[in-house]
């Protein structure tokens, strides 16, 4: 069946909720920072890495349930409907949490509809081609989620920092990535961007703990703290890529990271809040693909007698 994508989004908007709409205000009463304007001035350091108080371990696991939960029937509604796809990329620096998140997080999800891609260092095959190529082979196909475990934001990141290609280059790959996720938004993805926003004093003090624990010192790498050194560097870096990459459709999310339980939190918050607004498109699409189903069987049936 042929998907009409701008009609699936007009009903969304005919019944009051566009579904790439954002919604500042109650995410700033969660205790977390949303940039979805372009050119919007970010400062890291004026954003908490501690979760706002009053928010306690055990609350924050049984709402963790309940949005895993919804999460599960969400995902079961857009795999069946077939008429968007989420992309989630998540960045950060060393040991901010991008492999818990996807552990606990992801983990939510049916394995059957979720594809997860870890960006490392280009191979030869990728640096033949523009640094967005290896990207779009990983993009969600409709009815699946893709996680991104870093992403195309390395080429304006770690390129930038390490004077790997000229300033001119990097420049204009911020124009580049908004473009490309605004294809991939008219193409029904729906995208998510998490900074996984860690203090400098709880980065060491978790590289400390994983040279002391058998079963994380294979994770131990030099680069991790020569990278460390370039703190300032990456900050700003960070504050640009996200002020120039943000916008209403694909907007960044500044997830406060210092406490694990927290950080898994707010992300299940914001997918659930994201894609709770899809459920009566989804549910529609499901119950129009129904009918069609019944009619199909009930000609069958009738060409049998």
């Amino acid at each position: 069946m042929a998907l009409d994508v701008r009609r699936i989004f007009a009903f969304a908007r005919r019944a009051g909720r566009a579904p790439w709409s954002s919604d500042l205000e109650r995410r700033k009463r969660v205790g977390v920072v949303t940039f979805d304007k372009n050119g919007e001035k970010v400062n890291l350091g004026a954003i908490s890495e501690s979760p706002p108080g009053g928010v306690t371990r055990e609350e924050a696991a049984r709402e963790l349930g309940e949005l895993g939960e919804e999460l599960f029937e969400l995902q079961d509604l857009l795999w069946g409907a077939r008429t968007h796809s989420v992309l989630v990329v998540l960045q950060g620096r060393d040991t901010a949490g991008k492999d818990g998140a996807i552990k606990n997080v992801v983990g939510l999800l049916n394995p059957r509809g979720v594809h997860v891609t870890s960006f490392g260092v280009p191979t030869e095959e990728e640096r033949e081609h523009d640094f967005l190529w290896r990207i779009h082979r990983q993009t969600p196909r409709r009815g699946e989620f893709s996680i991104f475990n870093r992403s195309h934001y390395e080429d304006v990141l770690v390129v930038r920092v390490h004077d790997l290609v000229p300033r001119e280059v990097w420049g204009e790959r911020f124009g580049h990535i908004r473009d490309f996720e605004e294809l991939l938004c008219e193409h029904g993805t729906i995208v998510l961007k998490f900074f996984l926003h860690i203090s400098k004093d709880e980065q060491k003090k978790r590289l400390l703990e994983r040279e002391e624990d058998p079963r994380t010192a294979w994770k131990l790498n030099p680069g991790d703290w020569q990278e460390r050194e370039k703190w300032n560097e990456y900050t700003e870096a960070y504050e640009d890529a996200i002020s120039r990459t943000a916008t209403k459709r694909a907007p960044w999310t500044i997830v406060p990271a210092d406490t694990k339980w927290y950080r898994n939190l707010v992300i299940a918050r914001e997918l659930v809040q994201t894609l709770r607004p899809y459920r009566r498109v989804w549910q529609n699409k499901l119950d129009e693909i129904g009918k069609e189903r019944k009619a199909e069987l009930d000609a069958y049936r009738a060409r049998k007698t």
